[in-house]
């Protein structure tokens, strides 16, 4: 076990997403204006979502800290080469949220795992369900397709930023910070235990996810 003093970053360069110009940004935004709108037209109801994954694992995670003055911030750290990985889904109109801890990242686990939310929000016939995610290759769907009643719509390529979910990292991530797992399964209990209290909190979602110009249901 060692002790960790918190190394505040410096600034770095800007990366590819902080570059984008604002024209990319807006065709991005009328696609997925008029998926939605399309899909209304089709159905009697229709819900629009966002989807992404985080990894998360016995490597620490470092944020600022109060501390007693005079006194340097201090926490133990163990890192180890484990992982977990946090899918989620977020209706950034209502503040509804799904969450699922998986032990891989790959098509199959995709594939389960959109399988469970097209079933906790109905997904069929009666409801349509447009989901915003991004372009990894392991989001494929398996041989009969996606679950009936999603539609995907594909962010553009290295555009973090159009992406609700990357809102929500910060909030699952909060009761392990500056925390020493002690292994996978203590790390599961307490990020469980967040992201169930999430579920409960549409308030705080929507407040981290509704960008301005995120397109709202008419339906």
């Amino acid at each position: 076990m060692y002790a960790c003093r918190r190394v505040f970053p410096t600034k770095t360069p800007p990366t590819a997403c902080q570059r984008r110009s604002g024209s990319e940004r807006s065709v991005y935004n009328k696609e997925l204006g008029e998926a939605l709108r399309r899909a209304e037209r089709l159905h009697p109801r229709v819900s629009l979502w966002a989807m992404d994954e985080h990894r998360l694992g016995l490597q620490p995670i470092l944020r600022t800290a109060w501390a007693p003055t005079g006194q340097p911030f201090i926490c133990p750290v163990h890192p180890r080469y484990e992982w977990l990985y946090v899918y989620a889904f977020v209706n950034p109109e209502t503040g509804e949220s799904r969450f699922w801890i998986m032990p891989t990242l790959n098509q199959q686990a995709y594939g389960l795992v959109m399988a469970a939310f097209a079933q906790s929000v109905g997904a069929g016939q009666d409801h349509h369900v447009v989901v915003v995610e991004d372009n990894g290759g392991f989001h494929v769907p398996a041989l009969q397709g996606h679950p009936p009643g999603i539609e995907i719509v594909r962010l553009p390529p290295y555009s973090p930023e159009l992406q609700p979910v990357e809102r929500v990292w910060h909030l699952t991530d909060a009761t392990i910070a500056n925390t020493c797992p002690q292994n996978l399964a203590a790390l599961e209990t307490v990020l469980g235990e967040q992201c169930a209290w999430l579920e409960t909190q549409p308030d705080l979602i929507t407040q981290h996810t509704l960008f301005h110009w995120w397109p709202l249901c008419q339906n």
